[in-house]
């Protein structure tokens, strides 16, 4: 986590995200180097200063810090069901579906409805499977400016 004044890089991440890193972190040396950006203070003040003055949605009050950990893990990992979620989370499964509706009534997971499923590396190897047994979720762009808006605050409270 940069402090202010410190050498900094940004990454342009696979989800279109941009994530800003101190140039020095071990990290940055395993990126990607295409994927580099030179970003400055000035640009990260003026993102934090737009982003704190877009309204957030009443919803936002509603979410805690398991229900943006949920929304990471579809961030990082794609579209997956409750089982998986509640076992890397370490979530009982009961809590996890309840979420999984919570996020998706209020607008920020959508249920993935009638797609294939390309199981990630090391489960199902190369193939393409349709699992009709569970219930896929995937992120919705509200989803997506909640977990900013979370790590906003997170780095507002020097978390």
């Amino acid at each position: 986590m940069p402090q202010e004044g410190d050498a900094i890089t940004g990454y342009f991440k696979e989800d279109s995200t941009i994530t800003v890193h101190d140039a020095t972190c071990n990290a940055v040396q395993a990126f990607r180097t295409e994927r580099l950006l030179r970003v400055t203070w000035d640009e990260i003040r003026k993102t934090e200063t737009s982003a704190d003055s877009d309204a957030l949605p009443p919803e936002f009050a509603e979410l805690d810090e398991t229900d943006y950990f949920i929304l990471k893990h579809h961030q990082e990992l794609g579209m997956d069901y409750s089982i998986v979620v509640a076992e890397t989370l370490r979530i009982p499964l009961e809590e996890t579906h309840r979420r999984h509706r919570k996020l998706r009534d209020l607008g920020g997971l959508k249920r993935v409805e009638g797609r294939i499923i390309h199981y990630r590396k090391n489960i199902v190897k190369g193939k393409w499977i349709k699992h009709r047994n569970h219930t896929y979720y995937e992120l919705t762009p509200e989803g997506k400016m909640w977990i900013q808006a979370f790590e906003n605050q997170q780095a507002a409270s020097g978390v």
